[in-house]
Formats: structure tokens, C-alpha cells, sequence
């Protein structure tokens, strides 16, 4: 069997960002401008009002299986992806989303030519353990790559675990919980080209 590295999907392989504000426009008929580039979250990112009520049922509505299926690529995510099956990898996309929209998010990574056969769609719910800890358990990947440090709690410590840090502002990846990753990265570029280099095994946290 070839050995499995595990992909975050939001942030990680697709733009999540871009999406949303795809999503505003189909909702309130304007995309929103910019506001804070170095935002991790989208809705301190674009200029937008927070929703209630009637508007706010409006907007979710627009997370469908066709928003799902229609996200953007991250900068050289595919490239990435491809260069680490081309060195003997099989990849998997373990995400936190409603398990209704799993067949949206794999179509989408297969429109896109990601070389990706299956996703686990997990809860999102905080706790104690990452909602993803369980599927990583079960597929006994060898790394696993999200941007989210909550999502690394409670991975098993064999299972490499590296943190992409992306936008700084409002950035959940920073604190104590740091130490429980094994290395940090800009993009899941910079992970495949640092995985693939023959860093020695163990490598203690660094970021290209």
C-alpha cells in the first residue's frame, strides 16, 4: 500500500476566501470589497456587515452543493498535490463539513484535476480532540497538512503533523498549541517541496 498524506481542503487546496465572497455577491447582488488582506477569517477580510434574521438565512442558503462544488484552487496546491503522488503518495482530503456536501467537495477537487479519489467529511464542532483526529486514526496517514491548529488536537503523534500559517490577523495558529505540530509552512507548496526534499525523519518544527 502506498502510504497516505491527509489535506485540509479550505485554505489548503481551495480558496476558501474567494468563495465566500462569490457567495455574497449571489446573495446581496455585490461583491464585497477588500478590507483586510492579512485576515484569516473571511468576514474580516471583506467588507461586510454581520447578517441576522431574514438576510442571514439568505446568505446560507447560498452554501449549496453548487458553492461546494465551485471553490477555487489555492496557489500551487494542484502542482503540489501532484508532485507528492508522483513521489509515491496517495491523498486524501479529511474536511470538517456537513457529510450531505462530501460528494460536492470531491467533485469540486476532481473538476479542479487534483489527484484526489476520496474525502471524509467530519463534524466541525470544537472539543477537546480534533473532529478529524478519528478518520486519521483510521486511515493511519503518514502527515497530515491543515490550517487550523484547533484540528491538531489529539492527532496520533506517529502522524506528522503540519500547520499551514496563513493570514496573520486574527489567525487562530499561534499559543501553546504550537508545540503540538510538527512543522509550519506557507502553503501546502512549501510542504510538498520541504516533504519531498529528504528532511530526516523526526524533523523537529521549522518552516521553510
Amino acid at each position: 500500500m502506498r502510504p497516505i498524506i491527509a489535506l485540509d481542503a479550505d485554505g489548503v487546496l481551495v480558496d476558501y476566501h474567494h468563495a465566500y465572497a462569490d457567495a455574497w455577491a449571489k446573495a446581496f447582488g455585490r461583491r464585497p470589497a477588500l478590507r483586510d488582506p492579512a485576515a484569516y477569517w473571511p468576514m474580516d477580510r471583506w467588507d461586510v456587515r454581520r447578517l441576522t434574521g431574514d438576510e442571514l438565512e439568505t446568505f446560507r442558503k447560498c452554501f449549496d452543493a453548487e458553492f461546494w462544488s465551485s471553490i477555487p484552487a489555492m496557489a500551487g496546491a494542484l502542482e503540489a498535490c501532484r508532485e507528492l503522488v508522483e513521489a509515491g503518495y496517495d491523498l486524501v482530503c479529511v474536511t470538517a463539513m456537513e457529510m450531505q456536501f462530501e460528494t460536492a467537495r470531491l467533485r469540486n477537487l476532481r473538476g479542479l484535476g487534483f489527484p484526489i479519489e476520496r474525502v471524509i467529511a467530519t463534524a466541525n464542532a470544537q472539543s477537546a480532540e480534533s473532529p478529524k483526529a478519528a478518520a486519521l486514526r483510521e486511515l493511519q496517514s503518514v502527515a497530515f497538512v491543515d490550517d487550523y491548529l484547533p484540528y491538531m488536537r489529539g492527532i496520533p503523534p506517529q502522524i506528522h503533523a503540519a500547520l499551514v500559517l496563513r493570514e496573520p490577523n486574527g489567525s487562530p495558529n499561534r499559543g501553546a498549541e504550537l508545540e503540538q505540530v510538527h512543522s509550519t509552512h506557507k502553503n501546502l507548496a512549501a510542504f510538498a517541496e520541504w516533504w519531498l526534499s529528504g528532511r530526516p525523519a523526526g524533523t523537529p518544527f521549522s518552516m521553510p
